[in-house]
């Protein structure tokens, strides 16, 4: 990647004209082809840019950046002083890894009930039915069978979701009656009302706790 901070112009032509009049910014020449200018506002978002694939010309002479994609569109970045010309070498990213969504969620209170009451035990992640898997079906202490849908935000279709497994599932014998339980860390008050009319509970997951890293009894507030 090279970053270069310079005074320059910008100027933009293909489906429209577009134009940045001379100041300082931060112009980046990514290796994936893609060239971005920012300010130091405008939070992350770039005055302006070129999406890969493109070709970036270099006029040393003119001082002169001209960066073309397979469109036909221009990008021309004039450059007036330079204030900085550094290139670093990143390497391969390995992605973002997302922590607390819903496959954690379900794996964590599989393996620990607790929050769903006293007693409770696992018969099957992901149970399957004709319309998709059901999170967790459980037993209660009771010996009733419960369905848990899981979601980080809980909202109305989620609660639409478990409906319809729950219709589904009273009518196996085999393990009727099913009671329903929606999960998340946020509930909706639309999705908890829509819930609660439909005879389903909801219990809100702290994914903390559930990990283990949170103790909430020690929290002042």
């Amino acid at each position: 990647m090279r970053l270069l901070v310079a005074e320059c112009t910008v100027t933009y032509r293909g489906r429209l004209s577009a134009h940045l009049p001379r100041a300082t910014r931060l112009i980046m020449f990514k290796s994936d082809g893609s060239v971005l200018i920012h300010s130091d506002g405008g939070s992350y978002k770039p005055l302006n840019w070129m999406s890969p694939p493109c070709v970036v010309r270099e006029n040393t002479e003119t001082a002169e950046f001209v960066v073309t994609n397979k469109s036909g569109e221009t990008l021309s970045i004039e450059v007036h002083q330079v204030h900085s010309d550094n290139s670093h070498e990143l390497g391969v990213d390995p992605g973002l890894i997302k922590d607390g969504v819903e496959a954690h969620l379900q794996i964590l209170l599989a393996e620990n009930l607790s929050p769903l009451g006293q007693g409770y035990t696992l018969v099957r992640r992901e149970y399957p039915t004709a319309i998709g898997p059901v999170d967790i079906l459980c037993k209660s202490a009771q010996g009733e069978t419960v369905a848990v849908e899981i979601k980080r935000r809980g909202e109305i279709d989620g609660v639409e979701q478990l409906t319809r497994y729950l219709e589904l599932l009273n009518r196996d014998p085999l393990i009727a009656p099913v009671r329903g339980v929606f999960a998340a860390q946020e509930i909706k008050p639309q999705a908890r009302t829509l819930a609660l009319d439909r005879g389903i509970s909801c219990i809100t997951l702290d994914y903390e706790a559930l990990k283990g890293t949170d103790d909430s009894s020690l929290r002042l507030f």
